[in-house]
């Protein structure tokens, strides 16, 4: 997990969330990529704005594209200072979402940040970049701390595929942890379901990556899950938390869970997901 793309939603200042990935791709000893989206302007003209208007928004437009393309040089400088040897900046025209999952065909990991007040930092829209992203992605809370440590790494764990994807896919990091703790609520019942597969042995698949865990069990109900997990972050001073990104239904899907909504709302580690 060496190729780090983060999305940067301005370019005049660096936020926390940016600075995260950064620092973490220096502790990975890997590459950086900032990624700057612009919208396009045939999104914002009005169906019926004036030939001035809709000149300005274009004048505008390519304003911002221009300072943004100058903005790489100082990317680079600001990230090679913060311990990165491989730094990139991309710069684009459109749909947040399909951008970020067009260059995340060349990356390990999405980094985002939690902020409802930033573009495309809102809960219902980290969910749509995090289904359409297509690789694992970690959700940086505002507040989060300079220093990036994968010292102790907490898995919520319930059987569902999104927490097996989301597990097998955090590996490479888990395996630079000095403690992982495996935290088990109450799994899915196969047998409930029309048809049913094998019950997988979490435990044993990372013991065969040279992984050991230690296991602890929550008995909360759907409804507290999410403070039941923050309780154990909390706890074992955790620098990162594991979990899939979904456990509900498809219909739900567009925004997210509960637990996870909750999390987002209170946690001060950062989240590392994949759907």
């Amino acid at each position: 997990m060496r190729d780090v793309l983060v999305y940067v939603d301005q370019f005049k200042a660096w936020t926390p969330g940016v600075g995260y990935a950064a620092r973490l791709s220096a502790l990975l000893q890997g590459s950086l990529t900032g990624a700057y989206v612009y919208p396009s302007p045939a999104f914002m003209m009005p169906p019926c704005g004036s030939p001035a208007l809709l000149t300005a928004i274009l004048e505008h437009a390519r304003r911002v594209e221009t300072e943004a393309r100058e903005t790489e040089a100082a990317f680079v400088s600001w990230a090679g200072g913060l311990g990165v040897k491989h730094a990139a900046w991309q710069m684009a025209e459109g749909y947040v979402p399909d951008v970020l999952a067009h260059i995340g065909n060349w990356h390990d990991l999405l980094v985002l940040e939690c902020n409802a007040e930033a573009p495309w930092g809102a809960p219902p829209d980290l969910a749509r970049l995090v289904l359409h992203a297509g690789l694992p992605c970690i959700v940086v809370p505002p507040d989060v701390r300079h220093e990036v440590k994968l010292d102790c790494i907490v898995l919520a764990w319930n059987g569902a595929p999104e927490a097996v994807r989301a597990i097998h896919s955090a590996i490479p990091l888990l395996k630079r942890a000095r403690r992982v703790v495996l935290v088990g609520g109450t799994p899915r019942d196969p047998y409930q379901e029309i048809g049913w597969k094998p019950v997988f042995d979490m435990v044993v698949h990372l013991k065969r990556h040279g992984i050991m865990v230690e296991r602890e069990a929550i008995g909360a109900d759907d409804a507290h899950v999410g403070p039941a997990l923050l309780e154990v972050t909390t706890r074992c001073k955790a620098d990162l938390m594991v979990m899939g990104a979904y456990g509900r239904s498809r219909f739900s899907e567009w925004m997210f869970g509960g637990a996870t909504r909750h999390l987002l709302a209170c946690t001060d580690v950062p989240l590392f997901m994949r759907h």
